[in-house]
């Protein structure tokens, strides 16, 4: 087994036409919690993963990663909710999101 220290999913990222109404459907059907929410985006928090609705127009699909080194993939901008990352593509255009491990 080796000492590396391995990055974390942090979240997925769907797009939804109602970031409310998502919030109620999957609060309603499975044992979840808010983490955030305002009127374009919001993050439900499962055991193991986060679930973000965001509107198409807002923010595009992707994966978001925890990790100590996000800097590195460019300038990290802060979120409104207190985060900062850095969104880049990787080799066949899905975008991810690099998030700073600190900032979560």
């Amino acid at each position: 087994m080796s000492d590396k220290t391995l990055d974390s999913v942090h979240h997925i990222a769907i797009t939804v036409q109602d970031v409310a109404k998502a919030v109620e459907w999957y609060t309603e059907q499975f044992r979840c919690d808010v983490a955030y929410q305002d009127d374009t985006w919001a993050m439900v928090q499962f055991d193991n993963l986060a679930l973000a609705f965001v509107l198409p127009e807002q923010h595009p699909p992707h994966i978001g990663y925890a990790m100590p080194n996000a800097e590195q993939y460019g300038e990290l901008k802060p979120h409104r909710d207190g985060t900062r990352s850095v969104y880049t593509s990787d080799p066949f255009g899905n975008v991810v999101e690099m998030m700073d491990d600190q900032s979560i």
